[in-house]
């Protein structure tokens, strides 16, 4: 059977209307999609797509969801059938195989935690974001969900991005690379010295410190860092892919800006939370129709490709 994918339905600045739209296209595309939020709305909304009685796409009700200045745990706490906390626990419960959200990171990740508890052995869950660069792509990790980290989160880190790496780039042995301001061992905060450390200790394919620079060039598969300063470098460059775009536009470029805008994140369409133990990807707040589909496509992908068990697995063999 074809994974089924709990959507929240209220998740995302344009929410409902727009992620509707997506889980219909991903639908049209063969997906099972359970859109969670007020189901009288979203019947309304889907009967406006011309989507009735489509089989594989069902409601599930939850009649709140959590706005993006709320403090995520405690809207959750007064919410219990928030939208993102009921999607967690559809898939907690067997009934989906993973949840898709483009909306509160932060409630995505308390309820993920809530619904799902860790992976044995993880100490820290973090966002995987796969970045372009002249070769297949690096997976960038942590993304966001960790602003500050120690040199033991970062080694685990570059476990779970290894096999990502793997599931999703099918890349063999993939190389992974700690990012710093500098290629030599010496180079860089405390935190990237241990890192560097802990890194080289564990069994992966490590390749030393990538300096930003080289990283776009493909030199590693895997690029480890803090949430804080992987957040700041995954948003300045989808401002300079975005700002690029618009100025080749401007000039009447055409091939050039078409190219750039293969680089959007709408291609990709989320990144998962890697080291809770469950399926749960993050979509970018200003999500399109476009990329809420190709992120419910990631996560039907990732859930049949076992990534959870996959994590949970390395890092056993690692403790064992």
């Amino acid at each position: 059977m074809l994974p089924t994918i709990a959507v929240d339905a209220l998740g995302g600045d344009d929410a409902p209307g727009v992620v509707v739209s997506g889980a219909v296209q991903a639908a049209h595309q063969g997906h099972h999609v359970i859109l969670v939020g007020p189901s009288e709305a979203i019947r309304s909304l889907i009967a406006k797509e011309g989507a009735s009685g489509l089989p594989n796409l069902t409601i599930e009700d939850a009649p709140e969801g959590v706005a993006m200045d709320e403090s995520p745990l405690a809207a959750l706490r007064r919410k219990p059938r928030a939208s993102i906390r009921v999607a967690c626990e559809l898939a907690a419960s067997g009934r989906a195989s993973g949840v898709y959200s483009a909306g509160h990171t932060g409630a995505s990740l308390f309820a993920a935690h809530a619904a799902f508890g860790m992976v044995a052995g993880v100490e820290r869950p973090a966002l995987a974001v796969i970045v372009p660069t002249r070769g297949a792509g690096s997976v960038l990790l942590d993304a966001g969900a960790n602003a500050d980290c120690r040199a033991s989160h970062l080694a685990q880190f570059g476990l779970m991005g290894a096999v990502y790496a793997a599931v999703l780039l099918k890349t063999q042995d993939p190389r992974v690379g700690l990012l710093s301001i500098g290629e030599e061992a010496g180079k860089g905060n405390e935190l990237v010295k241990d890192a560097h450390a802990a890194l080289a200790a564990m069994p992966l394919q490590f390749v030393g410190n990538i300096d930003a620079a080289r990283w776009f060039h493909g030199d590693a598969d895997v690029v480890v860092t803090d949430g804080f300063t992987g957040n700041i470098a995954l948003k300045v460059g989808e401002a300079v892919v975005a700002m690029m775009a618009a100025k080749l536009a401007d000039a009447k470029v055409g091939l050039p800006a078409e190219a750039l805008g293969n680089l959007h994140y709408a291609k990709v369409g989320g990144a998962p939370l890697l080291g809770v133990n469950g399926l749960l990807v993050v979509g970018h707040g200003r999500s399109t129709p476009e990329a809420i589909a190709n992120g419910i496509a990631l996560t039907a992908n990732l859930a049949a490709g076992g990534v959870v068990s996959k994590v949970a697995e390395a890092v056993q063999r690692v403790l064992n």
